[in-house]
């Protein structure tokens, strides 16, 4: 049952000057020189985010959906407040959006508590967004309503659709190997993205929208409408009554809603969409801000049990667009059964059950398979243990090499980003298509930020052989729109001096995906005496001050979500 708040609209969250009765005075005199009246300043307050920014082409159609969610806030006897709060977009973002996430995520949970309002509606879709307002929401537990901006539409080049960014690697990967010259590739960059809106392809920004919508915080379709569509405006309308009468009410609240069995929803969606090996850690930080714990076995059980479904990039071949018009998430979830738990409740009051009996039947379709015909007869994502990776790492191999899922080869090792950026493309580099390339301080505080860095390009020398896909292995991550055989997320990370800070060119490394084991064979004795060498961790210069020095001091390992320490709530 909800919790009736003690104050509502604008007797809440008063400054403190001393006197209450004067500090609601001398707010409602100020907040009347924008011009609104008595009437509208005692209805209940629906505090809206402004994720707006020239640097966010992702949320170039946030203006559209914030006036369409105040419409919606309005018919329904409410009152529309709208608040900025930083924008992140992952290719603007120095040194990662990654690093910016809990920033984000502290902004708008302490924006959401100094300022009055009885529910609120945060619009946001690029990588890092979604989840740092999710985050902020559980913390503060008032009722929330998730408006993703949405997928863009396809591209065209050549008779070819695009999508960024699963199609911007492959084109890219082509060039590097000489076999797009420059005058195409220009004409390719501007095709990639033809509108406003997240990535058409399962990156991370698809993938937390599809996870968001299943454990119920959205409304239903809210992940795949694309951005464009006159379709999505309707969606925040509808989003603004539904927040209006949960101000009224008072919840749902997110403590209700992100259960247990709303977060393992969300694993089993992961898996199903080929979804984003960044929804991992988004996932474990947005359950640890709701008490709950997010075991990577559990996670790599699901996967086990649960099939790819959905047909889209990288995993597949189709784009956000077609999976919309194939009947969306409540079609996927009618399509899951009882591997989901279709009891679990949504903001709207009808539990998933419902939501999946109304889900659009489509003829013909092919974007969502049945369990019986499914894209990958195992789920998107497998978590991998062994001597280099105690706390495990991840690989998708729905999105790999199948003939690299079992491979020994010979470590070539880059000590950081810019070591590799030097050497990758050195002609005289030693290295062979049966190699296992190792990155490490690209974690969560080596990097800092643990960047997108994991898709280590193939080697230029090998990639004009035809070398398409080759082992590698790294503490950073990768673009949900990246494809190879390739471990990510390898906890503890080197900076902290995990083992892979313990590899040395030369050395040999086993992947066994089907034993769910990344080992380095090479003896204890040595490896202790390796560790034992290793310099004791420092802080860096970069974290000297602000927040790189808050980043550096708190941050979490990956297993852990990358949140700050002090951030996780006690469950």
């Amino acid at each position: 049952m909800a919790k009736e708040p003690r104050d509502k609209g604008l007797r809440k969250s008063l400054t403190s000057y001393g006197d209450a009765g004067f500090s609601l005075f001398l707010r409602k005199a100020f907040i009347k020189a924008a011009g609104y009246s008595d009437d509208a300043l005692d209805r209940p307050i629906v505090g809206i985010t402004n994720t707006a920014s020239d640097y966010n082409p992702c949320h170039g159609n946030a203006a559209q959906l914030i006036e369409a969610a105040k419409r919606g806030v309005m018919l329904a006897g409410a009152m529309p407040m709208v608040f900025p709060t930083i924008s992140i977009h992952e290719s603007f973002a120095h040194p990662t959006s990654m690093y910016l996430r809990n920033l984000m995520a502290m902004d708008t949970e302490e924006m959401i508590r100094a300022q009055p309002m009885d529910a609120v509606i945060v619009i946001g879709g690029c990588d890092k967004t979604l989840p740092a307002q999710v985050m902020a929401a559980a913390s503060v537990d008032l009722p929330t309503v998730v408006i993703p901006v949405g997928p863009m539409v396809v591209g065209h080049h050549r008779g070819e659709v695009l999508g960024a960014c699963t199609d911007c690697r492959r084109l890219w990967g082509a060039h590097r190997a000489g076999e797009i010259d420059e005058r195409e590739i220009e004409t390719v960059n501007g095709r990639l993205a033809p509108s406003v809106g997240t990535c058409m392809v399962m990156g991370t920004a698809s993938t937390m929208a599809c996870m968001i919508e299943a454990m119920g915080l959205a409304l239903p379709m809210s992940a795949t409408i694309p951005a464009p569509h006159a379709e999505r405006i309707r969606l925040a309308e509808a989003s603004g009554a539904v927040a209006a009468a949960m101000a009224k009410t008072g919840g749902p609240r997110p403590s209700e809603i992100m259960t247990e069995a709303s977060i393992r929803n969300a694993q089993v969606v992961m898996q199903a969409i080929g979804g984003s090996t960044n929804g991992v850690i988004h996932l474990t930080a947005m359950a640890n801000r709701a008490g709950i714990d997010l075991d990577l076995a559990s996670l790599d059980a699901i996967g086990r049990e649960v099939p790819v479904l959905v047909d889209l990039k990288p995993s597949g071949d189709h784009y956000m667009e077609h999976f919309h018009h194939a009947g969306g998430v409540p079609a996927l979830l009618r399509a899951l059964g009882d591997r989901i738990d279709l009891d679990a409740p949504t903001i709207t009051g009808a539990s998933l059950r419902e939501v999946a009996a109304a889900a659009e039947e489509v003829p013909g379709q092919t974007v969502i398979r049945s369990p019986d015909a499914p894209i990958k007869p195992v789920g998107a994502m497998a978590v991998l243990t062994g001597n280099l990776a105690p706390r495990g790492a991840l690989i998708k191999h729905s999105a790999a090499t199948p003939k690299l899922l079992q491979h020994e080869g010979r470590a070539l090792v880059f000590d950081s980003i810019p070591d590799m950026a030097a050497r990758i493309d050195d002609p005289d580099l030693d290295v062979s298509a049966d190699d296992v390339l190792v990155l490490r301080n690209a974690g969560p505080k080596g990097a800092p930020g643990m960047p997108e860095a994991g898709y280590l390009p193939i080697p230029k020398k090998l990639a004009r052989q035809g070398v398409k896909d080759m082992v590698r292995i790294s503490d950073a991550r990768m673009s949900g729109t990246a494809f190879g055989t390739i471990v990510l997320h390898v906890t503890p990370e080197s900076a902290v001096g995990g083992p892979l800070a313990l590899v040395r060119t030369g050395d040999r490394i086993r992947l066994d995906v089907a034993g769910r084991r990344i080992d380095l064979l090479v003896e204890e004795a040595e490896l202790a005496a390796r560790a034992e060498a290793l310099p004791p961790p420092a802080r860096p210069d970069w974290a000297a001050r602000g927040y790189a020095r808050l980043f550096h001091d708190t941050v979490t390992q990956a297993d852990e979500g990358c949140d700050f320490d002090f951030m996780r709530r006690e469950g």
